[in-house]
């Protein structure tokens, strides 16, 4: 018992510091983890609530932008990860799954009444809007505490009188 106990205090400590070690998200990668976000909480739905057809009309709908934003999310991986990148995306998304499910269980059978509405909410949305905007203002689980990136902001360059040209 204590050797599997030690296993995965090792194992939380290895993701602790990997999770401490990413870099922060920029604007367009955190909507990316948004958007990941509102897709496996859709999938983890689909799958418990036996709507598949309406998780297969989502990516259908939304596949361009879903595709872009995966490319945000690899895109950010690869930057903050170098050759593990894609192992620490692959694990990402695992883990955003098993989150989300482990939730979803807390939740019981209200599990499928509180979520199936999710689907009437993101596939009403009229045409043009888009996926990222509407997972920005809704909370999920995430198996991770993203730090966004501050844009620095720009002093006023002032000359002295050492930096003045000579009259």
């Amino acid at each position: 018992m204590r050797g599997v106990l030690s296993g995965v205090v090792a194992a939380s400590l290895l993701w602790g510091q990997i999770a401490n070690a990413q870099s922060c998200a920029r604007p367009p990668e955190k909507a990316a983890f948004d958007v990941a976000g509102l897709k496996s909480q859709l999938m983890v739905t689909a799958l418990a609530c036996d709507v598949r057809e309406r998780y297969n009309d989502f990516v259908l709908r939304f596949q361009p932008e879903l595709m872009q934003q995966e490319r945000a999310l690899v895109s950010y991986f690869g930057r903050s990860f170098g050759r593990r990148g894609q192992q620490e995306h692959d694990n990402y998304i695992t883990s955003l799954a098993n989150t989300q499910s482990e939730a979803g269980i807390k939740l019981g059978t209200l599990f499928c009444k509180q979520s199936v509405s999710l689907f009437d909410a993101v596939l009403a949305l009229p045409q043009g809007a888009t996926i990222a905007s509407f997972a920005s203002d809704r909370e999920f689980d995430q198996p991770i505490a993203l730090v966004v990136c501050t844009t620095p902001t720009k002093e006023p360059v002032t000359r002295t009188a050492q930096s003045q040209p000579h009259r």
